[in-house]
């Protein structure tokens, strides 16, 4: 009977806390959409796009590679509310389709990306010596490269398909991500609390991850939703030129390819949506991305 008691007692703790934890985030979401309008219309923007994408399945009211010869180029209709594409696909069930690689792509080389490229900056910045010397210079390499030409050199050597854009993205990415997070750590460094850690006998990896990545978390969260835009954007343009995405495959990318087949004058519909909603996805984050800058980094709190 007691230890029945105390289960129950925990149990009814463990709920408590949850309770509380979740009612804490909720008043943080709402002091942030009350503080940061436009940060939680980008957010709103994010979180309708990604919603779209998960149902695609169930929402699409059309085969998304299906051809219908019968409507090659046939304008928005009751059954066909976008239209149709050059071979009768419907645009809206390739649009919705579309956002689920256009983001999956996205999400993935920007988590990966941004990732790897703070991990090593924090490990560059930390260690010095010959190690942060040769990493930088490879950096410096990698960055003078332009971010599409790197991307399809690497897409000619690999091939197309999702993975391998991702593959490219990241390459493209981690670079820049890797300098601005080792700037900071340069910085961190020579603070105070780094040196009392160090002078107890912290260990590196105690002092890395117990007071350097905290400290890194608001930087790497801020380029994470401002980064997204421009890799969406960057799979986009690699599907446009060809090597992205395979072209049987929906993508944003690959419906404006498509659309710049001189259909656009007829058929100005194919180039529109896919447009506007990549403009939208890039207008989402930057806006959220802006937002958290200057909610999470200290030295903006209170400037705007």
């Amino acid at each position: 009977m007691l230890n029945h008691d105390l289960t129950t007692a925990s149990i009814s703790t463990e709920l408590a806390g949850r309770s509380w934890r979740a009612r804490k985030l909720l008043l943080a979401l709402r002091h942030f959409a009350a503080t940061k309008p436009l940060g939680a219309v980008g957010g709103a923007i994010l979180i309708f796009l990604i919603s779209v994408a998960l149902l695609a399945p169930l929402i699409s009211p059309h085969d998304p590679i299906e051809p219908n010869a019968n409507l090659t180029y046939a304008g928005p209709s009751l059954g066909y509310l976008l239209g149709n594409d050059h071979i009768g696909r419907d645009v809206l069930s390739r649009l919705f389709h579309g956002a689920r690689i256009s983001l999956y792509v996205g999400g993935a080389s920007v988590g990966i990306g941004i990732t790897l490229g703070a991990l090593l900056g924090i490990i560059s910045a930390y260690s010095g010596g010959i190690f942060d010397l040769l990493f930088q210079r490879l950096v410096d390499a990698l960055i003078a490269f332009p971010t599409i030409i790197l991307a399809l050199a690497i897409m000619a050597a690999l091939g197309g398909s999702p993975e391998n854009v991702i593959i490219a993205l990241v390459a493209v990415l981690a670079p820049s991500s890797a300098r601005t997070v080792r700037s900071q750590v340069l910085s961190l460094k020579e603070w105070d609390f780094i040196t009392a850690a160090r002078s107890i006998g912290a260990s590196p990896i105690r002092i890395i991850l117990r007071h350097i990545v905290p400290n890194c978390l608001p930087t790497y969260i801020i380029l994470l939703t401002l980064t997204l835009g421009l890799a969406i954007t960057a799979e986009a343009s690699l599907s446009f030129l060809g090597v992205g995405v395979p072209p049987d495959v929906p993508t944003w990318g690959g419906m404006l390819t498509n659309a710049s087949q001189s259909f656009v004058v007829g058929s100005p519909w194919l180039a529109i949506y896919p447009g506007v909603a990549l403009a939208l996805v890039v207008f989402g984050s930057n806006l959220l991305g802006d937002a958290l800058r200057d909610v999470l980094d200290p030295r903006l709190r209170g400037t705007r």
